[in-house]
């Protein structure tokens, strides 16, 4: 395995556990979250995966998802006294379907890696 392919593994698995360790506190697990949903899109560049889209995709949604999140929170969130109403939570959705998206590239990734790895580890009987 040449050296591309090792670090775009190694990245892989690095993004998703912080994926899910971001998931934990969707607003302070952020700033987790946005680096984690950019390192699975480098790897699925570095790997030249087929579902580079995906995670393409997935970043930029969770970057304006992430974006979005701050200004709201900057402007006091929304509901109760703030003047805007909790139909305004709707637009925060680009921020779960980016993290989604991202996962979801992820584990499709490795799981392309692992079976292409196994189809040539099998030796012919013939």
């Amino acid at each position: 395995m040449n050296k591309r392919m090792l670090w775009s593994r190694i990245l892989a698995v690095i993004g998703m556990v912080a994926l899910l360790i971001g998931a934990l506190d969707p607003l302070e697990g952020a700033l987790v979250i946005l680096p984690a949903s950019a390192v699975i899109a480098l790897s699925t560049f570095l790997a030249r995966s087929r579902f580079r889209r995906f995670a393409y995709w997935g970043f930029g949604l969770t970057a304006i998802g992430v974006g979005w999140m701050s200004i709201i929170s900057a402007l006091g969130g929304f509901g109760g006294e703030t003047g805007r109403s909790m139909w305004w939570a709707l637009t925060l959705l680009p921020y779960p379907v980016g993290w989604i998206l991202c996962l979801i590239a992820g584990v499709r990734m490795l799981i392309e890696w692992n079976r292409s790895r196994g189809a040539k580890s099998v030796p012919d009987r013939d």
